[in-house]
């Protein structure tokens, strides 16, 4: 009898610890499932671009047009003579963006006083910029002596 009731003890006791070492798996399983898929809607998620910074377009014979981009300002120049001379261009307000999008885009309004005596600046009282992500471009029309033209600028590092 002693024995019949050590055998059953000890069966109890392999079934329940095998039981107990399966439901950790398990949990171990369902815990690490679950991390995996909160990682991966966490990748989905993408934050809005930061344009803040300089900016420049493609060099022409040592001239090009130099941006800079800060909390609420987007001020552009005519950069001449290699770098030695500047003209502003557009001094106007820029709103970040809140979230993610391919293309960004924002309408300045021009800041008059600080753009009125400047020779080369644009007389436009806004203008559009667009942001474009696969590119990493930025760009806006300007215009002089009735020519028109789309300038292009990557972020400067």
């Amino acid at each position: 009898m002693k024995k019949k009731i050590f055998t059953a003890l000890l069966v109890g006791s392999i079934i329940l610890s095998v039981t107990a070492c399966g439901s950790t798996k398990s949990n171990d399983s369902a815990v690490s499932a679950k991390n995996e898929v909160s990682q991966d809607k966490t990748e989905k998620v993408k934050e809005p671009v930061d344009l803040t910074g300089t900016w420049k377009s493609e060099d022409n014979d040592g001239s090009w047009m130099e941006a800079t981009i800060n909390d609420n300002t987007i001020s552009i120049d005519w950069v001449s003579d290699n770098g030695d001379t500047k003209s502003i261009y557009w001094v106007g307000s820029y709103t970040a963006p809140t979230e993610y999008s391919d293309e960004y885009t924002w309408t300045s309004t021009n800041d008059k006083e600080q753009t009125e005596s400047a020779l080369l600046a644009s007389s436009d009282d806004t203008k559009d910029f667009t942001y474009s992500d696969s590119d990493k471009e930025l760009s806006y029309q300007a215009s002089m002596m009735g020519t028109t033209t789309t300038v292009r600028m990557t972020k400067s590092e």
